[in-house]
């Protein structure tokens, strides 16, 4: 699939969202983002906490993302899969995945001991 994600047929198409609306809309995301799965981990990408924010604004869906390494093998594979699978939730809006420099390490987890830590490990 190329790069290229869908965009809204006009910038004045998407009202901006109340914040019960992007409440929503940023759970109904997560929940489908359950659905990419980091190979070498065997992991979601939300249970393993490296989706860090998801912005709504001017029609828009920006989720800013970290990596669980910096050269990561399968890094563009699982932005795309992210956009991907945000853009099944908001089909008429833009979809931007932003990777965050940002170091990545186990208590971002939802649930640590999914990798064997323990409480008091970070």
């Amino acid at each position: 699939m190329s790069e290229e994600t869908r965009q809204p047929e006009t910038p004045e198409a998407q009202p901006e969202l109340t914040s019960t609306d992007a409440e929503a809309l940023d759970a109904q995301i997560r929940e489908n983002l359950r659905q990419v799965v980091d190979p070498e981990i065997g992991l979601d990408v939300v249970a393993l906490g490296l989706i860090k924010e998801i912005l709504f604004q001017n029609g828009q869906v920006q989720i800013k993302m970290l990596l669980t390494t910096p050269f990561c093998p399968y890094a563009p594979w699982m932005v795309q899969m992210v956009k991907e699978k945000a853009q099944e939730v908001v089909p008429n809006r833009t979809v931007d995945v932003e990777v965050l420099p940002e170091p990545w390490d186990p208590s971002m987890m939802e649930d640590p001991s999914m990798l064997g830590f323990g409480p008091g490990m970070f």
